[in-house]
């Protein structure tokens, strides 16, 4: 697949255009593509039970199926969408028959099929392929499973991965999703590219103005807010979150001894954006809590990087994921994040980030943020510098992992797209090209002052959407890196 073909068109297929992470960055790379090179089309999944028929063509489940958060996007930027029945494990050979037929309708339209569903990618892939794709991706996003019969069901229908031969090329938004999605052979091995799930940075760098705006219309400006960005399902652990919280309320409420002395007189708040299907039963957990009215589910939200600006700290607790954009968005909003250990370490990009077990007690997770908060509070960074150090060590050789994808023998000279940079450097602001940031740019308690060198960091880590799209239009014009 060589330049001087026009215009190429690629077929992503996932579960649907909701709100998640998945969704989020492809739709990121999307707006930042030159979509004059590379267009984007979805096949989604839909239930075909209100269409009566056991395998519906697209167009039918299309004519039933309700439009999705995404898909007024998708159809802005020019892309179009498609739909299969939902695989439900008894409907195999409907499911395969629907396939067959979608890429009989539609011979020669993509050069790519790339599968971010990766738990029917086995019966999909080879279809697409044996109707004349040329490139067949398959491409992990989530480390871990939903758990009960589901998840025993998605190992073994992930199994056929671990071989080559299912996909052209196997992707990975982690070394972490990479094994167990396609398993630590084929990772080892080297058979499966670490791309990370990258952003666009300047849209959630700090900003002042929009924080004010943001904490005016939630009525919290005299509040802490402690924040979650994610969506209400069993992987993001929002029963812990709450007790946690809970936990910082009772602390703050019964301080006797003064120990938080300096956070008195000051409202504490959750922010949580995102739905899904467990929203109902947490604003039930929260009124058990007695923390309903400290609580504001506010939902999606289209302008969701201006509400990381009216946070004072991030908390998440997830039981497991892939790398989560969310804390990738929190740290380029200078945010102090507490992320779970299920997480892989390689989301650790900046000094922002601590770990700690969710087999931990509520109770140590609270005592945490509060010790962060009153840091940032007093900013006195230098009892910090030596903790500062080593989380600077350890960034460091998740980072050597993360950028040994960029310096492999068969990468291509990325001079040649943009003139006299380097790919991490690509697209970056003049004044990022002529300026190095170290950690004397950085103050814990100064958002402001650190949000260039955040987002140097990030940006060397492989974040910058913007550097993203130029090594995958690279990618889906050639068909190789």
């Amino acid at each position: 697949m060589e330049e001087g073909y026009g215009q190429i068109r690629v077929l992503h297929v996932l579960g649907g255009l909701g709100v998640g992470g998945a969704e989020c960055r492809i739709i990121d790379l999307y707006r930042n593509l030159d979509r004059d090179k590379i267009q984007f089309d979805f096949l989604v999944h839909y239930s075909p039970e209100k269409t009566g028929k056991k395998s519906p063509t697209s167009d039918e489940l299309m004519a039933v199926r309700e439009p999705d958060y995404f898909d007024a996007s998708v159809k802005k930027l020019g892309g179009r969408i498609y739909c299969l029945p939902r695989f439900v494990g008894t409907n195999l050979v409907e499911y395969k028959k629907a396939i067959k037929q979608f890429f009989k309708e539609h011979p020669n339209e993509w050069k790519v099929v790339q599968g971010h569903m990766t738990s029917t990618a086995a019966i999909y892939l080879p279809i697409a392929k044996k109707a004349g794709i040329p490139i067949c991706i398959a491409h992990a996003r989530s480390a871990g499973v939903d758990q009960g019969v589901k998840g025993i069901a998605t190992r073994v229908l992930r199994k056929p991965l671990h071989k080559e031969g299912i996909a052209d090329y196997s992707f990975a938004c982690s070394k972490e999703a990479g094994i167990s999605v396609f398993g630590q052979e084929m990772v080892d091995a080297g058979s499966v590219r670490i791309i990370p799930n990258a952003i666009d940075l300047k849209r959630f760098a700090y900003n002042e103005q929009v924080r004010k705006k943001i904490r005016d219309e939630l009525n919290v400006s005299n509040a802490i807010v402690i924040g979650h960005v994610g969506s209400f399902r069993y992987a993001k652990n929002h029963e812990f979150l709450l007790e946690v919280f809970a936990h910082v309320c009772r602390f703050l409420d019964n301080d006797e001894k003064n120990q938080y002395s300096m956070l008195h007189g000051m409202r504490i708040r959750l922010l949580m954006l995102g739905k899904g299907p467990l929203m109902d039963e947490m604003k039930n957990k929260a009124e058990k809590l007695h923390i309903y009215d400290r609580c504001i589910f506010a939902g999606n939200k289209s302008n969701a990087s201006e509400y990381y600006q009216a946070m004072d700290y991030f908390c998440f607790p997830s039981r497991y994921e892939g790398l989560p954009g969310s804390v990738i968005e929190a740290q380029a909003a200078g945010l102090q994040c507490l992320v779970s250990d299920s997480v892989t370490t390689e989301v650790n990009v900046t000094e922002l980030v601590s770990m700690m077990s969710i087999k931990s007690e509520p109770k140590d997770w609270a005592r945490k943020i509060l010790d962060d908060l009153l840091l940032r509070e007093s900013s006195q960074i230098n009892p910090l510098m030596e903790e500062i150090k080593l989380n600077q060590t350890l960034t460091a050789i998740a980072g050597e992992r993360r950028e040994s994808m960029f310096e492999s023998d068969d990468m291509p000279d990325f001079d040649a797209l943009d003139k006299n940079t380097g790919f991490e450097q690509l697209n970056a602001p003049s004044e990022m090209k002529t300026k190095r940031y170290d950690v004397n740019d950085y103050s814990i308690g100064d958002r402001e002052k650190s949000s260039e060198y955040i987002l140097s960091k990030l940006r060397r880590a492989g974040f910058d959407v913007k550097s993203q799209a130029k090594m995958m239009t690279y990618f889906y014009e050639r068909g190789r890196f």
